[in-house]
C-alpha cells in the first residue's frame, strides 16, 4: 500500500469513525449500539494502523520524512489517546474530538498529495531519527487532545459551572510536555551527531523551543494556583504555537534554507 491506495484507506477510516460516533452519541441506554459504535471507532483506527505498518514496509524506512507522513502518524495516534482517556478517566466525549482532528489531517493529506520517495538522506540515517520524531508526534497528539479538552471545558463552563474535565486537559498537557521535553533533548543529540552542534538557532529549533517555553509557562501558571478556568483558555490557544512549530515554520522566509524543514510534494 502506498499513496495510491491512501484515499480508499482514509475514506474507510473516516466512514468508520463517523458511523461509530453517531452510534455512540445516540446510543442512550442501548448497550448494543454503544458497543457497536466503539467497534466502528476502533475499526477506523485499526485501518490506519494497518496502512501505516504496510506503508513502512513498502518504503523500507520509517514514514516520518515528509509532512504527509507525519500527518499519517498523527491521524493514527490521536484516536488512541481518546480511547485511553475514556479507559482511564471514564470520559467518553474526548474521543469524538480526537476522530474529528484525525479526519481533518487525513483530509489535508487528501487535498495536498505527498511525495513517494524511499530515499533517506544521510542525516536522517541516525539512531536518533525515529525516537526524536515519534516522541515529538506523541507529544503533539497529547497536547492537541489537551487543547480539545480545554475547548470542551470552556464550552461547558459557559453553560454551567461544571469543571469536571479540567483534570483531563491538565494531565494530558503535563504528559505532552514531558514528551515535548524528551523530543527537544533527543533533537539536540541528533543535531550533534549529524551536524556537529547541539543547537544552531535554526528556525525549526527556535520554534520548537518557543513551543516548549509556552507549555512550561502553563506549568508555572498552574503551580501558582491561577484560576483553573483561565488556564483552560491558555491550553486551548497554546496548540496554535505547536502547529507553527510543526509545519507553519515551513512557510516562513527564514526557513527557506533550514535543514529541519519537511520536504513537501
Amino acid at each position: 500500500m502506498t499513496w495510491v491506495e491512501f484515499p480508499y484507506v482514509a475514506g474507510s477510516a473516516m466512514v468508520c469513525w463517523g458511523i461509530g460516533s453517531l452510534l455512540s452519541v445516540f446510543s442512550a441506554k442501548e448497550r448494543v449500539l454503544k458497543v457497536l459504535g466503539t467497534a466502528f471507532l476502533m475499526a477506523g483506527t485499526a485501518i490506519m494502523v494497518f496502512f501505516l505498518v504496510v506503508f513502512w514496509m513498502e518504503l523500507d524506512r520509517p514514514p516520518l520524512r515528509t509532512l504527509g507522513e507525519t500527518r499519517l502518524w498523527y491521524a493514527t495516534l490521536i484516536p488512541v489517546v481518546g480511547f485511553l482517556v475514556e479507559y482511564r478517566w471514564k470520559v467518553s466525549w474526548l474521543k469524538y474530538y480526537c476522530v474529528v482532528l484525525a479526519s481533518f489531517f487525513l483530509g489535508i493529506n487528501l487535498i495536498f498529495t505527498d511525495v513517494y520517495d524511499k530515499t533517506l538522506m544521510p542525516a536522517l540515517q541516525s539512531v536518533w531519527f525515529i525516537p526524536h520524531v515519534v516522541v515529538y508526534l506523541v507529544g503533539y497528539v497529547l497536547l492537541a487532545a489537551s487543547s480539545a479538552a480545554a475547548w470542551h471545558n470552556l464550552y461547558r463552563n459557559m453553560r454551567s459551572a461544571d469543571n469536571g474535565g479540567q483534570a483531563v486537559s491538565h494531565y494530558l498537557a503535563l504528559l505532552g510536555f514531558v514528551f515535548l521535553t524528551f523530543g527537544l533533548v533527543f533533537g539536540a543529540f541528533w543535531a550533534k551527531e549529524a551536524w556537529g552542534h547541539y543547537w544552531t538557532w535554526d528556525p525549526k529549533e527556535t520554534w520548537a523551543l518557543i513551543a516548549w517555553l509556552v507549555y512550561l509557562g502553563y506549568m508555572h501558571a498552574n503551580s501558582a494556583k491561577i484560576d483553573k478556568s483561565k488556564l483552560q483558555w491558555y491550553l486551548a490557544l497554546a496548540f496554535l504555537v505547536l502547529l507553527v512549530s510543526w509545519f507553519g515554520v515551513n512557510y516562513l522566509p527564514s526557513a527557506q534554507y533550514s535543514v529541519h524543514s519537511y520536504p513537501t510534494g
